[in-house]
């Protein structure tokens, strides 16, 4: 049997109606069905390595993707001919931007959103991940391995906390230490650097409150913790200052492509012609493919909610802790004996496995550089590209599960919780390629988990090809401008009361607290205002310098932190959002003529 009818059987078994074809070398299957989880099914049935991969253009039955554009509607970039054009503002695009700014070159990056890191990119545990999951045969691994290695020097000129927490698996049964010899060889091939088994008493040196089940670790000390978002942030400021034009509130809406090449790129701020483009898109990285005739994957959103603990529970975890992800602990696991047998242990635990299908690494519980404690995330298949809700039952279960892992957290610490999407493809690999049907576009898709750490490697390789294409035209000079190295705005939180004091005479406005939880003064909110990537949303100043991530999360700050956004923008205080141009705060006055006493 041919791989193709192997693949058209395997659909039909689960949808007997969807056409499934082969065109440009992709598996294409097309229909409609009343079940999402069968469209998910039929995409996975689909892959295979004899073809570039799966288009899955089922219909879902009575849902349309509803894409949150922004309001403006201009021409501000209209005639606007770059040599590159990124499309996407998260960790993948603010890289490339990053890297493409040290040469002379006219970059533009479009983000639709309000702000960079908006998406997956601030919508995750930020984890700088050893791979342990992974196989070497994925492109995801390859940029780990390499991306892993840049974050010290990369965190340290981007002046961004990074901290080598390492990753630790716990032990729940003695014989788990058996498996040593196969752990360390696995760790050899997937270049794991440091891994080693821990006994109990150097894991409570560590974990001084690790779960009492724990008889010991597999500890990997390359595994890393850093702020995705902040990261991100400087970035993209970074390219700014040395030349790249970051244009926010701009969404692609269409594309003009002649001859296996983009022509135009059609903007709601403009069309604008570029010389190359790069699709960092997220979500609708396959929808940007395929306007530039260059499709060859789907993204199906893979949703994952998240839990903060307060800074209370800080001490609940040092490093990202997990358990090993064959092994079951069961619930009650003060009540067992710890002596289960070998294979009794698999089967529950290869049993777990089979009936989540959830393609997760299964969360953890993790240490973030702002010293909160993170719990999760699940993994749910859902057909919105853009579903950031949260439900009690997804939250409580992820409270329950990671519990196990850890029995000192609970309900009662909770602060916040949110959602974020991954976009993962069929083949739950990477897309990272010059196009294949379209000459002048590089794909940056897939970037689902670990793509806060592989994004340094991949932003090289886009670099690299970039450079390589248009010096077929001109000779691409170095930027001798550059500056290598970009300046963080000063944080009071962590600086001696010397430092402050200096910083205050020098700037009253350091002195004055507007965020009591985290400690913000309102210098350092004028200075995320009145950086080289200007934002006046609350949203994006909670993203840069915490005032609203504490404990009462804003209810204090959140006036007074507008108030300062409007007065900077020379706007009512009505004008300043949430977020996007749709997260309104205040619709009006409520009394005529009064004044705005916030």
């Amino acid at each position: 049997m041919s791989a193709f009818s192997k693949i058209e059987r395997a659909v039909h078994d689960i949808a007997p109606s969807v056409e499934v074809t082969v065109e440009k070398n992709c598996i294409v299957l097309r229909g409609e069905l009343e079940n999402w989880d069968d469209v998910v099914a039929c995409g996975r049935a689909a892959v295979s390595k004899k073809y570039y991969g799966v288009v899955n253009d089922i219909r879902l039955k009575g849902f349309e993707q509803k894409i949150k554009l922004p309001k403006v509607n201009d021409k501000a970039y209209d005639g606007l001919k770059p040599d590159v054009l990124i499309i996407g503002g998260g960790i993948s695009g603010a890289s490339i931007a990053h890297e493409l700014s040290k040469w002379q070159l006219d970059v533009m990056l479009v983000e639709k959103d309000y702000d960079v890191a908006t998406g997956a990119t601030s919508r995750n545990d930020g984890c700088v991940h050893v791979g342990i999951d992974l196989t070497p045969s994925l492109v995801k691994h390859s940029y780990l391995v390499k991306g892993n290695a840049m974050y010290d020097d990369l965190c340290r000129d981007m002046d961004v906390k990074f901290e080598r927490s390492g990753h630790m698996m716990l032990m729940y049964y003695k014989w788990e230490r058996l498996l040593m010899p196969v752990v360390k060889i696995w760790s050899k091939i997937l270049e794991i650097k440091g891994m080693r088994y821990i006994n109990r008493e150097e894991l409570l040196k560590i974990e001084p409150e690790a779960v009492e089940w724990a008889k010991g670790a597999y500890y990997m000390p390359s595994g890393g913790i850093v702020s995705p978002y902040k990261l991100t942030v400087a970035l993209a400021e970074h390219a700014a200052e040395n030349g790249v034009h970051i244009c926010l509130n701009t969404a692609v809406l269409g594309m003009t492509v002649e001859d296996g090449e983009i022509k135009s790129v059609e903007t709601n701020r403009g069309t604008i012609y570029p010389k190359l483009v790069v699709n960092a898109a997220g979500t609708y990285a396959d929808v940007i493919a395929d306007m530039a005739g260059d499709r060859t994957f789907t993204i199906h959103p893979r949703k994952g909610i998240d839990v903060i603990l307060d800074k209370k529970k800080g001490n609940a975890a040092h490093t990202s802790i997990s358990k090993m992800p064959f092994v079951h602990v069961p619930d009650d696991w003060k009540n067992k004996s710890g002596n289960e047998s070998f294979f009794k242990t698999i089967l529950k635990g290869k049993k777990l496995n089979e009936t989540q299908k959830t393609h997760t690494k299964g969360g953890g519980v993790i240490h973030t550089v702002d010293n909160n404690v993170l719990l999760g995330p699940n993994a749910i298949e859902v057909p919105d590209r853009e579903d950031y809700t949260t439900d009690i039952e997804s939250i409580d279960s992820i409270i329950k599960k990671q519990r196990i892992i850890q029995d000192k957290v609970g309900k009662g610490d909770v602060i916040t919780y949110f959602a974020g999407e991954r976009p993962a493809t069929y083949e739950e690999d990477f897309v990272v390629r010059r196009g294949i049907f379209t000459k002048n576009i590089i794909e940056v898709a897939g970037i689902q988990s670990p793509g806060i750490t592989t994004a340094p490697a991949v932003a090289k390789d886009v670099e690299k090809w970039a450079i390589v294409y248009l010096g077929r035209q001109n000779k691409v000079k170095v930027n001798q401008n550059y500056n290598p190295v970009h300046k963080s705005a000063p944080h009071l939180a962590g600086m001696s009361e010397e430092e402050r004091d200096k910083l205050i005479k020098r700037n009253p406005a350091y002195g004055e607290i507007v965020c009591r939880c985290e400690e913000i003064s309102k210098g350092e909110i004028l200075d995320a205002v009145r950086s080289a990537v200007p934002v006046y949303t609350l949203d994006a100043i909670k993203r840069r310098v915490r005032p609203g991530m504490g404990r009462c999360q804003g209810g204090f700050c959140g006036p007074a932190v507008q108030k300062i956004l409007a007065e900077e923008k020379g706007c009512s205080i009505e004008e300043i959002t949430k977020g996007n141009d749709y997260s309104v705060i205040l619709f009006d006055k409520t009394k005529k003529g009064a004044k705005e006493n916030v």
